[in-house]
């Protein structure tokens, strides 16, 4: 029988949130690695994160963009 290889892609992230680190819309320096070049948030698996980062970090992007703290799109 043939193994069934797992589809999971593994990443190696860099992007990782310490104990010290303030997940606020206003820390737009740390909340703006987690943005893609085309200005798209990028995905839990991408971040290596946990659910409730994922959820408290896209909360802290979509605040700074209605803010206009960020752009919604990438100028270029």
């Amino acid at each position: 029988m043939d193994k069934i290889k797992s589809k999971k892609k593994n990443y190696i992230s860099l992007l990782i949130i310490r104990s010290g680190d303030i997940i606020d819309y206003k820390n737009i320096s740390f909340i703006s690695r987690f943005i893609s070049e085309q200005g798209k948030i990028l995905s839990r698996e991408t971040n290596n994160l946990t659910i409730k980062q994922q959820r408290y970090i896209t909360i802290a992007i979509k605040k700074a963009r209605i803010l206009s703290l960020l752009m919604f799109k990438n100028k270029y």
